[in-house]
């Protein structure tokens, strides 16, 4: 090998015509080392500016492992304020709080849970444990703490605190104040809390609030959410090895206090309270109190009502499923929700009208044959033949009179159309407080409904109706409709003669009205100028109502009450129903601080025979503070005992109830009562969920029953009448009872 490369080289030696010697010797030791010494120190000094950079990054420029850092070693806990207590006019606590746990999960965190251990305390299985923790990573995210089980009993708890070391870090209980009720009335006016939802957060982005946390959904909860909330604390804690908490971080150097809510005191007496919904059981309907000089509510009663204890603590979820599928919507507020047809307690007005306008002085006289023929169809009936003035016509409550009076009212010449006279007497019936929403602080208020020139001229064309068109509304029934709130305040403004503070619950605020939320309700709206002489008028015939009418039955000895009764005709799909009672009215005559109203549905009988009686106990209540006579005592046993539901409402409970309703269409139909309970009271999705699980699971269990004992047995079908009271009573009255 070597002759042959010194061959090479002395060839091209040869060709260059020079002498040339190659040398192969080696560089030398030193020259290679050095070099490699130089490459070496190269990489060294790369890897420590590489790793100088690195801490540089962790330490100063990114918090990700700081956080990871801290994250393992303390725990943020959330403290979640008390919120405001609610007193009553009398300062009794009727809304307070109690403490319970939620049980929070941080998704991030399960490796190594022992999920077998709680599933078992959970009483759930594998499958339901791993759909709520995509539940909750789906609506928090991962590295969010979530609620996993909210509001736990006390059996869970129990079993919990023997066991959380087995779940931390992935689990921890989070301290929760929940409502108590010292006094189980007020369901419909209180209200109820419940997390909130996404919806909940994206119409309340500015307010702070976050998943896990609970708001006011209903009643005074909901509208007084900013007053009773409170501010969110926060604490921070070390953690063991064990993840488990040892002491407060730098002594609570780091920590926030929370602030709990401000109180509220209120107009409400809870006992009167108590005893309308009493007298009120078993019947559908609604009494309202007011009292006349500041507008103050002092009682709420919508019926069927519900124990405002079902809607807290750890079977809330099960309860308001219960109370959704319920026929007769005990969850419906029908004191601000429900419109109904005033009927003969809408005279009062039209005797305020007729004086004011002058169609009308109180010595005028109508006589009545049996019915009002002054459109020529012998409509409406009255049942008391006879001549009346203006305070025997209220007395006897008749029909002819005042639809005479209306119809001057609207054939009054001083206005050039029909039209023009409708609105003048459309502004009396706003300026009384009807057809508008009077912006009363419990939510979910309507407006009712006063008929219109533009309404007539849509149903029957411009010029192609008259006063005979709409008779009916003379005497409060047909296109006129109105919510107890309003017949209330209506009573507050006879009362007063000519004013009256829109109703609201809430008196005054601790710590001050810092939302502004009550000023509205100091002002007072005199709305007419109609003189006194004319309200005096009213009051005698008002008053005789009850001394010697069809409404002695709300008399009480020692107090002069002024009332007016009514029976309204009402109709589901147009078939009748069983007539409304009313009574409405206000006491003392000679200083009025109690109006009031109470409507009974469907009892099929005069305002004078129930509604009346109900009244005038509750009258009873409130001015003398107490019931003693013995036999008054047992009119109020006889009266809460008495069951006037009407019969559709058993037949749709029956109806649902039973197998071969459930397999064939009590899904949709229930779907029905709910829709009726999201339109008028903002249902929660997760409350929607939970009673149509319920439907669910009952629909399953029923069939599986039903295959038993028939598999081929097809029931019949079965149709539900309806309850839902959005339906409207919009037709011609009938021939009108006596009231």
């Amino acid at each position: 090998m070597s002759d042959f490369l010194m061959l090479d080289v002395h060839q091209l030696s040869t060709i260059n015509h020079q002498p040339y010697t190659f040398n192969l010797q080696p560089p030398t030791l030193s020259v290679f080392n050095q070099s490699r010494k130089n490459v070496i120190m190269l990489v060294f000094a790369s890897m420590f500016v590489i790793i100088i950079l690195q801490l540089a990054n962790l330490q100063i420029f990114s918090s990700k492992y700081k956080i990871m850092a801290d994250d393992q070693g303390k725990f943020r806990k959330v403290i979640y304020p008390d919120r405001g207590i609610v007193y009553d006019r009398k300062h009794r606590p009727i809304l307070q709080n109690m403490t319970i746990y939620d049980l929070m999960i941080l998704p991030n965190k399960l490796k190594g849970i022992d999920t077998v251990a709680m599933c078992r305390i959970l009483g759930i299985d594998s499958a339901q444990f791993a759909k709520k923790v995509v539940d909750v990573i789906v609506k928090n995210g991962r590295s969010r703490p979530s609620v996993f089980d909210a509001l736990l009993t006390d059996e869970k708890m129990a079993m919990l605190n023997e066991a959380m070391y087995k779940f931390a870090p992935g689990f921890y209980l989070q301290e929760r104040p929940v409502r108590s009720y010292p006094v189980d009335a007020g369901g419909n006016i209180l209200g109820y809390l419940s997390e909130v939802d996404s919806n909940f957060l994206k119409k309340n982005i500015t307010e702070g609030y976050q998943i896990g946390d609970y708001a006011g959904k209903t009643g005074l909860e909901r509208t007084y959410e900013k007053v009773l909330m409170g501010q969110r604390g926060i604490e921070y804690w070390k953690r063991d090895n064990k993840n488990r908490l040892t002491e407060r971080l730098e002594k609570g150097k780091f920590d926030t206090a929370a602030v709990a809510g401000n109180n509220m005191h209120l107009a409400l007496d809870i006992e009167l309270q108590a005893l309308g919904e009493k007298l009120m059981a078993n019947k559908l309907g609604a009494i309202v109190a007011v009292d006349p000089k500041t507008g103050g509510i002092l009682a709420m009663i919508s019926s069927p009502t519900f124990e405002p204890k079902l809607l807290t603590g750890a079977t809330r979820k099960k309860h308001i499923a219960e109370l959704l599928l319920n026929p007769a919507l005990p969850l419906y507020n029908r004191t601000v929700s429900a419109t109904y047809s005033p009927g003969s307690t809408f005279k009062t007005l039209q005797a305020l009208v007729g004086l004011h306008e002058g169609v009308i002085k109180t010595s005028f006289r109508v006589a009545c044959s049996g019915a009002f023929f002054g459109c020529g169809n012998g409509k409406p009936k009255c049942l008391d033949r006879g001549v009346f003035d203006l305070r025997g016509a209220i007395t006897v409550s008749d029909n002819t009179y005042f639809a005479t009076v209306m119809q001057k009212v609207i054939n009054n010449p001083k206005y050039p159309s029909i039209d023009s006279s409708l609105s003048a007497w459309d502004k009396y019936m706003y300026a009384f407080g009807l057809g508008h929403k009077l912006g009363v602080d419990v939510p979910f208020e309507k407006s009712g409904y006063i008929p219109t020139p533009a309404f007539y001229n849509k149903i029957y064309g411009a010029r192609h109706w008259n006063y005979c068109t709409f008779t009916s509304v003379s005497i409060g029934q047909g296109e006129v409709n109105v919510t107890p709130i309003q017949v209330a305040n209506e009573m507050a403004f006879i009362a007063n003669k000519g004013w009256y503070r829109i109703p609201h619950m809430v008196d005054s605020i601790e710590g001050g009205d810092k939302f502004n939320m009550l000023s509205k309700y100091q002002d007072q709206h005199n709305t007419t100028d109609i003189p006194d002489s004319v309200f005096e008028a009213v009051h005698d015939g008002m008053q005789n109502v009850v001394d010697r009418g069809t409404g002695i039955a709300a008399k009480v000895p020692g107090i002069n009450i002024c009332g007016k009764t009514g029976t309204v005709e009402n109709y589901i799909h147009q078939v009748k129903q069983p007539n409304h009672a009313f009574f409405c009215g206000f006491a003392p005559r000679e200083n009025p601080r109690i109006a009031i109203m109470c409507v009974v549905e469907n009892s099929g009988r005069f305002g004078g025979t129930y509604a009346a009686p109900i009244v005038g106990l509750m009258i009873e209540k409130y001015l003398k503070d107490s019931i003693t006579d013995k036999t008054r005592l047992e009119r109020v046993e006889q009266l809460s005992k008495l069951n006037l539901i009407p019969p559709r409402i058993y037949k749709a409970i029956r109806t649902q109830d039973s197998m071969r309703h459930v397999r064939d269409s009590a899904y949709l139909v229930a779907k029905g009562y709910i829709k009726t309970i999201r339109d008028t009271m903002g249902l929660d999705d997760e409350d929607e969920q939970e009673a149509l699980d319920k439907l669910k699971k009952d629909k399953e269990s029923a069939k599986k029953e039903g295959q038993k004992k028939d598999s081929n047995r097809v029931p019949p079908k079965a149709t539900i009448e309806g309850v839902l009271p959005d339906d409207r009573r919009r037709t011609e009255a009938k021939d009108t009872v006596k009231n």
